[in-house]
């Protein structure tokens, strides 16, 4: 039967916290809808999309699908909290990569074609809709012709509108940025009252936590009592599915972070992989597998997957348009989703 246990909000309290990145600026429907309802079957507690009213949609009709599938397969389920990312400066989460097809020579080998995790290109140039910008064709090119445009998050109704759909913000930021994240968060303050998490995603810097102790005290000015500070440590970003090291620099900066004042949840991202949850353990990082608490010192929440989620449900996803319309494939790629995330919490019953 349906439950409401356990909820986002405990598995943030518990280290138990997982969060789906679809994807900053990642546009392709059918599969955010797809990854949407597998994910959220396999019981995580937040969906990371892009702050547009398509994508926002197509998350949303995802979870009322799985809701829908968990009610008739008689699963426990409790729907994710959604949550949008936003831009305060450059960043490189949104920009789209972009060539000139008409310029390649015939005989190219195409590598750029070869290495794009998200089969965003052609031979009649990139799907604009499936890039999320990891930059990895941009010196492939042997003739450099590849270039990769900002698509920074514009602040208009159309911002406003997804967040008031949303049940959490993410802003994505760097060293530097502080005036643009000022901007962004005065202009959309008025509409996050009712937010449940903000959270803050930076890599690192020498200058990182007093970087941060200052959007600390612009967020904690203003927001409301209830709502959650989260800080997302981009380790080295849209980069989970090309190896095992790349987790390294994610769990690196977390280590940074939680030594620091900084109040709040601590959450890794950029470079997380199936090797994350055993590298966090064996550093006894994991609230619910560690002593560390007994002694006053904090541990990571939770994690948060991106290209290597996606990279893991595509072979099945790839498939179908509509996922719960071929049962097979469903709980195929149901089975592989909670094979990530039942590393951090139990299986759903």
């Amino acid at each position: 039967m349906l439950t409401a246990e356990p909820s986002p909000l405990q598995s943030l309290q518990t280290g138990t916290w997982f969060k789906l990145i679809c994807g900053a600026s990642y546009q392709a429907l059918p599969a955010v809808r797809n990854l949407v309802i597998a994910y959220s079957l396999a019981g995580a507690d937040c969906i990371d999309v892009a702050a547009d009213p398509a994508v926002v949609a197509a998350a949303m009709e995802g979870m009322d699908v799985a809701e829908k599938v968990a009610r008739q397969a008689g699963r426990d389920f409790n729907r994710p909290w959604l949550m949008v990312s936003m831009s305060a400066g450059e960043d490189p989460h949104f920009r789209k990569a972009w060539f000139d097809a008409a310029r390649c020579p015939a005989d190219c080998a195409r590598p750029c074609e070869q290495v794009c995790p998200a089969d965003a290109i052609d031979v009649g140039g990139v799907v604009r809709d499936r890039c999320y910008g990891c930059g990895r064709c941009l010196p492939i090119c042997p003739l450099g012709l590849i270039e990769a445009d900002s698509q920074p998050t514009t602040l208009d109704d159309i911002a406003r509108e997804v967040l008031t759909q949303a049940d959490a913000l993410e802003i994505h930021t760097q060293v530097g940025q502080l005036d643009a994240v000022i901007v962004l968060w005065e202009t959309l303050q008025p509409y996050a009252q009712h937010l449940k998490l903000v959270s803050t995603s930076c890599p690192d810097n020498e200058d990182l936590i007093g970087y941060l102790q200052k959007i600390q005290r612009l967020l904690s000015t203003a927001q409301n009592s209830t709502t959650n500070v989260m800080w997302q440590t981009d380790g080295r970003p849209m980069s989970g599915d090309i190896g095992k090291g790349t987790t390294h620099a994610a769990i690196r900066l977390a280590q940074k972070v939680l030594a620091s004042d900084l109040g709040g949840f601590v959450q890794l991202a950029g470079g997380t992989n199936q090797y994350t949850v055993d590298k966090l353990r064996s550093l006894n990082l994991l609230q619910q597998y560690s002593n560390r608490n007994n002694d006053g010192d904090r541990t990571v929440t939770g994690v948060a997957y991106g290209s290597y989620a996606r990279h893991l449900l595509m072979p099945v996803l790839s498939e179908t348009l509509y996922l719960e319309e071929v049962p097979v494939d469903l709980w195929k790629a149901v089975a592989l989703a909670e094979s990530l995330v039942t590393s951090l919490k139990p299986l759903p019953r």
